[in-house]
């Protein structure tokens, strides 16, 4: 006889019927939490937007470019960008020999979304920084008061990152230095820093002006690097154009004419002036100085990494600001350029400790060096939003475009089969359902009653899953994907019979039901398993070897496929075995679908024991 504290021998299947109701409790609820709480749908059954896309020749390549190859490369790459896993719905094919039409399902990203993420050619260069000024129209300034006679100044070279303001040299057209003060959170707004490094809060600088007046002095005065000095403010009362006010660094002659012409305010300006990756460059940064309210414009050398190197891109968010960030891993010929560039920036001075991270000609970020960064890890940090920080992971991820691209159209694409068509998937669903429901009760009775919970358990896992994996990898539920989802009902009750059977058969020979479920669920689970593989196998092949709506089938067969399983294991099994605890079940009651009389076997005794065989008068 066990003793008290020995495992029963049919184990704890209160265990695995808790651990099954709380997955699915915990799904629910992250479903609700998180807004993801419908499937999103494709666009036979939604409709989407189209946007069209006429190939050019990059500035740097022939025409002949434009060809057949180049052309599915890019096919490739903007499959992957819109379509993730492939289950998203989205389209991406050629039409002509130079135009590409991407169809996107309604509800998964806007038309503005589209543009962001397949209009771009996520070119991605790491260039230093040569010279940069502000550019554009300064707002008319107020005068300002002379400082007293009294005030006086004085300036200490300091390398502290807590300084209010750096002074930085700049070069006037005409050959004078004069200095510009920026603010500490210049370079904060955007920032590279190796993965376990401590960002600067000031962009490095050899020199730091710290001037002190008197009570009588304002606040309006510089201090010229290197000088106690003070110099008045400007007077000006009419706009001043910030082109004029000189520049950090020095422009090579052969960008001066170009650099001084770039009106970044502009947005004609803003464009991609990147010629060849030897070549030095002129660029506009993405988005205003957050401090000033300015837009910078940048002279670069030439590329020092480029965006091919990057192995991987992710976007999370930032435990240091808590704003969102993009995490880059770079290849070991990337690691390698980044470790001996961030070498010799950082015993540069600024601007020149300065890296440019531009994509697509604008500048995103210019950080200061203050370090060698040689673990290949980088982040870049800004004002992104969750939607932007994962639009540019996912375009540096699939790679750069090989070819440049103007949009020439977007459409709204109409559902081609519309909600009568969704409706009617529904319907012969629910009358499929409902007659595997019918006949489980009249066939099966009482277990007729656990295989409707056990297709509720696994509608309920289903339905969590898709709507959860339709926010997070964009699953487009398309009337192939509810084929898919209608066929796994024949599935999950095809389990459901196997297993039964296997009890019934043991009650047949004389077993009672305790032993007879025991027993029963090796053949059975056998049984199962090979039947599930053949059609999770045949889901697999369906969806590695097609495209399109097809593959949102596979998906669906598939991923119903494993939900089987998990359901028979941890929901069907233990819930016959507790329930086969019960006299109603073990006793064979003529309602429980397990009568031995019903069945031809011997019919049980009080106590679940059988009677014995009669033997026939001679």
């Amino acid at each position: 006889m066990a003793s008290p504290k020995s495992r029963p021998r049919d184990g704890y299947p209160g265990r695995a019927l808790s651990l099954i109701l709380a997955t699915a409790v915990a799904l629910v609820a992250i479903m609700f939490a998180t807004g993801y709480k419908t499937p999103h749908l494709g666009i036979d059954l939604a409709g989407g937007s189209s946007v069209t896309l006429q190939a050019h020749a990059p500035k740097d390549k022939p025409a002949s470019s434009v060809n057949s190859t180049s052309m599915n490369q890019a096919v490739a790459i903007l499959n992957a960008r819109v379509n993730g896993l492939g289950v998203s719905d989205a389209t991406v094919q050629t039409e002509g020999s130079d135009t590409i039409v991407v169809t996107v399902p309604k509800g998964q990203k806007n038309n503005n979304q589209i543009l962001n993420e397949i209009g771009t050619t996520a070119l991605l260069y790491f260039r230093p920084v040569i010279a940069e000024a502000y550019s554009g129209v300064l707002p008319a300034a107020k005068p300002s008061a002379t400082p007293s006679a009294g005030a006086s100044s004085t300036a200490t070279a300091t390398a502290t990152p807590s300084a209010t303001a750096t002074t930085k040299v700049q070069a006037q057209p005409g050959g004078t230095a004069s200095p510009t003060t920026k603010a500490q959170g210049d370079a904060l707004s955007q920032a590279l820093t190796a993965a376990g490094s401590t960002a600067s809060s000031t962009a490095k600088a050899t020199t730091t002006a710290k001037a002190t007046t008197t009570a009588a002095a304002t606040s309006t005065a510089k201090a010229v690097a290197g000088t106690g000095t003070p110099t008045p403010a400007p007077t000006a009362t009419a706009p001043v154009n910030t082109a004029t006010q000189g520049l950090s660094g020095t422009v090579p002659a052969a960008l001066s004419t170009q650099f001084n012409n770039v009106d970044c305010s502009k947005q004609v300006d803003r464009t991609d002036y990147q010629g060849k990756s030897t070549d030095d460059a002129v660029a506009c940064a993405q988005e205003k100085d957050p401090t000033t309210g300015l837009w910078i414009k940048y002279a670069l050398g030439p590329v020092a990494v480029a965006g091919t190197n990057v192995s991987s891109a992710s976007a999370t968010v930032s435990t240091t600001t808590g704003g969102w960030q993009i995490n880059l891993n770079f290849d070991s010929k990337g690691t390698s350029e980044f470790a001996k560039t961030t070498s010799t920036l950082v015993s540069a001075t600024a601007p020149a400790n300065q890296f440019a991270i531009v994509l697509d000609g604008l500048v995103q970020s210019s950080p200061s060096v203050n370090q060698a960064i040689t673990g290949g890890q980088a982040q870049i940090t800004g004002s992104f939003t969750e939607q932007q920080a994962s639009a540019l992971a996912d375009t540096l991820n699939y790679g750069a475009l090989p070819l440049s691209f103007k949009t020439q159209t977007v459409q709204t694409v109409s559902p081609q089969l519309g909600s009568n068509q969704l409706t009617a998937g529904i319907v012969s669903g629910a009358i499929g359902l409902a007659l595997v429901i019918l006949y489980s009760l009249i066939y099966y009775r009482g277990l007729g009653l656990v295989a409707i919970a056990g297709l509720s358990m696994s509608a309920v896992l289903t339905y969590s899953i898709m709507s959860l994996l339709g926010g997070t990898i964009h699953f487009a539920l398309n009337l192939p994907a509810v084929c898919g989802a209608i066929v796994a009902i024949g599935i999950t009750a095809d389990s459901f019979v196997v297993y039964f059977e296997r009890i019934r058969d043991e009650i047949r020979k004389g077993s009672s039901l305790r032993p007879a479920v025991q027993r029963a669920w090796p053949r059975a689970r056998r049984t199962i398993l090979v039947s599930d593989f053949v059609s999770f196998l045949a889901a697999a092949v369906l969806y590695f070897f097609t495209v399109g709506s097809v593959q949102g089938f596979a998906f669906t067969l598939g991923l119903t496929t494993l939900l089987d399983v998990v359901v028979i294991f941890l929901f069907t099994k233990p819930l016959i075995t507790l329930l086969a605890r019960r006299a109603f079940f073990a006793e064979g009651h003529p309602m429980s679908g397990l009568d031995p009389k019903r069945l031809g076997g011997r019919p049980l005794v009080r106590g679940g024991r059988r009677r014995p065989a009669e033997t026939k008068e001679a």
